[in-house]
């Protein structure tokens, strides 16, 4: 029976004892949630303190590579202008394309052929085209897939898909991830650097090496291939060595009692360790970025002697540098898009590549003269590749200067070094270069067998956000492909 609450009485109404014992069973059971939730963040916290840092980490299964050198070619190459010759194409330009390779936005109405010879390479007899001869030298160490696609054909969610593996933005790009799993070889250097174009960023901008959602500390770092290589890395007015250690040795107390009084900040602490990175980097990227210590044979041989080729033979030369001191990943974009091909085909691919086969060139014949080849996997390619069909948006047949469109449903990336089993072509499209169809390589395959170059299973390699355990190839079944590699 229901009563009054008397004064000083702490219940509103008498209860029963199976209420009581109901009530204090969910009381307990509160009290232990709070606990472990109590638990569980201070041993996050404790976790994220622990790991989250760059300190060298163990591989899944013992490596074949310890870095990676990205080329970005944004814009999307041409695969039948460059590295998947297709004679029934050139055979039938001008037609109009059969049913099954017709353009599904009506802005190609012909087929167009490719004005570039193509010509057998090195005991592999791999085929490059004749405006990648110094790509073509090293046809042996180099494994073309000709069978990628991707999801999207327009630029931003296809970059998002080639450096992130989805075609959403704001995740962690390849080479965050790469830091992530495997921390940096060497302390005074950064794990993940970015070396854009003097001459302008690439499409997308800053996203293109950014850590999304991973912890900051895994964001590449930009560095400058012009002028000072970081910015305010040395103080304007020059200090004796034990004026810099006193001061060093002063901001890391502070900072570490500000750090015991904000656990678990992953910005703070990102930005603390930044802050520690460029201390030591004073020295040590000085001299990793000095150019100048290289000889005028190695110099000319990234083409620093020839104006077209300079700016990105600089970045090459300043790749295979830091990649040598220990840095694991490093990518290298033009301004802008310049593979985009919408008019002018041909003269824009000529332009691209003089500015950087030679350096490219250079670049696999210096690792692979300093034995550095073999550790050091290199990626060439774009989002996406370009249409067999000539575009004329105008509706007007103008030979000469036809352009190609986006085309993301067949296209050709390659590989090198660090593992890959080189002078092979994956994978087909087909007689048009349009569709990809044996061996159909998605991103994630690519992706995936990347990881495990570099020791990683990237079905292993999580981490927690959203409720969730993210990865880089995330909803997708992923293969590696073991046909690409050496010891498969």
């Amino acid at each position: 029976m229901k009563k009054e609450r008397q004064a000083g009485n702490l219940f509103p109404e008498e209860i029963s004892r199976r209420d009581a014992i109901s009530r204090l069973g969910c009381g307990f059971g509160g009290v232990a949630l709070g606990a472990l939730l109590g638990d569980f963040d201070r041993m996050t916290s404790a976790a994220e303190r622990a790991n989250h840092n760059l300190l060298p980490k163990k591989t899944h299964h013992p490596p074949q590579a310890r870095a990676v050198i990205q080329l970005f070619m944004h814009g999307g190459p041409s695969q039948v202008d460059l590295l998947d010759e297709k004679k029934e194409l050139s055979r039938l330009s001008g037609q109009a394309p059969p049913a099954e390779v017709a353009d599904d936005e009506n802005r190609t109405t012909y087929l167009l052929g490719s004005p570039f010879k193509f010509s057998k390479h090195g005991e592999s007899g791999l085929e490059f085209s004749e405006v990648l001869p110094g790509i073509a030298k090293h046809a042996d160490d180099i494994a073309v897939i000709r069978s990628m696609f991707t999801e999207h054909r327009n630029h931003e969610q296809a970059i998002w898909m080639a450096n992130t593996g989805l075609i959403v933005s704001g995740r962690p790009n390849i080479g965050s991830w790469v830091a992530y799993g495997l921390g940096a070889e060497n302390q005074n250097l950064p794990a993940y650097v970015s070396l854009p174009d003097p001459g302008g960023m690439p499409v997308d901008g800053a996203r293109n090496w950014s850590s999304g959602w991973l912890p900051p500390v895994y964001q590449g770092t930009a560095i400058r291939s012009e002028g000072m290589p970081v910015l305010h890395l040395q103080p304007k007015t020059a200090r004796t060595s034990d004026i810099d250690l006193g001061r060093m040795d002063l901001l890391r107390k502070l900072n570490a009692k500000h750090q015991q009084a904000r656990p678990g900040e992953l910005e703070l602490n990102a930005r603390i360790a930044s802050f520690e990175l460029a201390a030591r980097m004073q020295l040590t990227a000085t001299n990793a970025l000095d150019l100048n210590q290289e000889t005028a044979e190695t110099q000319q041989l990234y083409g620093l002697d020839k104006d077209k080729t300079r700016s990105y033979g600089k970045r090459c030369l300043m790749a295979r540098r830091l990649v040598e001191r220990g840095v694991r990943f490093v990518q290298i974009f033009m301004a802008g898009q310049p593979w985009d091909t919408h008019s002018n085909n041909v003269s824009g691919i000529r332009s691209c590549c003089e500015q950087t086969d030679l350096p490219i060139g250079g670049l696999l014949t210096d690792l692979k003269q300093r034995g550095l080849l073999e550790s050091t996997l290199i990626l060439w390619g774009g989002e996406f590749g370009r249409t067999p069909g000539a575009e004329q948006r105008d509706g007007k047949k103008t030979p000469g200067i036809e352009g190609r469109d986006h085309h993301p449903y067949g296209f050709s990336v390659w590989l090198a070094g660090g593992g890959i089993r080189g002078g092979q072509a994956y994978g087909a499209t087909d007689d048009f270069g349009y569709r990809a169809i044996t061996n159909r390589t998605q991103t994630a395959d690519l992706h995936a067998t990347m990881l495990q170059l570099l020791g990683l299973d990237h079905e292993r390699l999580t981490f927690a956000h959203n409720s969730r355990d993210e990865r880089l190839t995330d909803v997708y079944k992923a293969q590696v492909i073991n046909e690409l590699l050496v010891s498969a």
